[in-house]
């Protein structure tokens, strides 16, 4: 199955200075040997900001390059947007990008790798699952 990651776990993996990697940046270079990695434009869109160094933001938007953007469709926002909805319902808060991640793992019949606990509250109440 691959796998919608998610800006978390991006994150750890490409924190500088650590000399020995986490289990999580481990599990993300399996994926990653194993071209079962998937990204939508908002989560590049949140791993590259922030980024002060131009020569930086360069380097690591080629990086990402090697990974296409899946097509998120208005049927995928109106998801996103239902998502939300039901959630709320049962007390369960989460981000617009949140529940636009469960849309586009839904539609694409993908697993979400994150470190994000919300996530977990989702699973319960969402069709998607985690990589674990």
């Amino acid at each position: 199955m691959k796998v919608l990651v998610d800006t978390s776990v991006w994150s750890i993996a490409l924190r500088r200075g650590k000399k020995s990697k986490s289990k999580i940046a481990d599990e993300l270079q399996s994926l990653i040997a194993d071209y079962r990695v998937q990204i939508i434009g908002p989560i590049r869109q949140e791993i590259l900001s922030g980024i002060r160094e131009r020569n930086q933001f360069e380097k690591l938007e080629k990086h990402l390059s090697a990974f296409p953007d899946l097509e998120i469709t208005t049927d995928d926002y109106v998801t996103a947007a239902d998502y939300f909805n039901v959630c709320r319902s049962r007390g369960i808060q989460g981000s617009n990008t949140d529940f636009l991640i469960c849309a586009m793992a839904a539609r694409n019949h993908l697993a979400i790798f994150t470190t994000d606990k919300d996530f977990g509250k989702f699973v319960k109440h969402l069709p998607v699952t985690l990589h674990v």
